[in-house]
């Protein structure tokens, strides 16, 4: 088979166009989270610990001399993106957890009863057993 065709192959597949969609979505929805946390919740929590801007927290290991920049470590960056992963990872254990739930109840789910054997395999049923019992 070409690699064209083996890829077309993959590529139609309900799963990787699945995967596809929710790669998409999760992209859009960590942007969202993140401008949720930037905008909206490390503002008060800045207010709170004195008027802090959690983005300009930083510690200069280096001044910026002529030309070159100075060297930092932005340790609110790295604040507001763990309060994002927070949020984000908070989020998605709800929807597995969701999932999960939705799957113990399918499971849990009594199964139809097997339907009644038609009059011809009872039968056969019968015919198969008595000649069991001839030999």
């Amino acid at each position: 088979m070409s690699v064209m065709k083996e890829f077309k192959k993959f590529a139609v597949k309900g799963n990787v166009i699945d995967m596809a969609v929710g790669i998409v979505i999760g992209a859009a929805f960590g942007k969202i989270v993140s401008s949720f946390v930037a905008d909206i919740i490390m503002p008060p929590i800045g207010v709170l610990v004195g008027g802090v801007n959690f983005s300009n927290l930083a510690f200069t290991i280096k001044r910026a001399t002529g030309d070159l920049p100075a060297v930092v470590i932005s340790y609110g960056k790295f604040i507001q993106t763990a309060v994002d992963f927070t949020i984000i990872a908070f989020a998605i254990f709800m929807v597995i957890t969701g999932i999960n739930a939705l799957r113990r109840e399918e499971e849990e789910a009594p199964e139809a009863p097997p339907p009644e054997p038609s009059t011809q395999e009872v039968l056969l049923t019968e015919i198969r057993d008595l000649l069991k019992n001839q030999t």
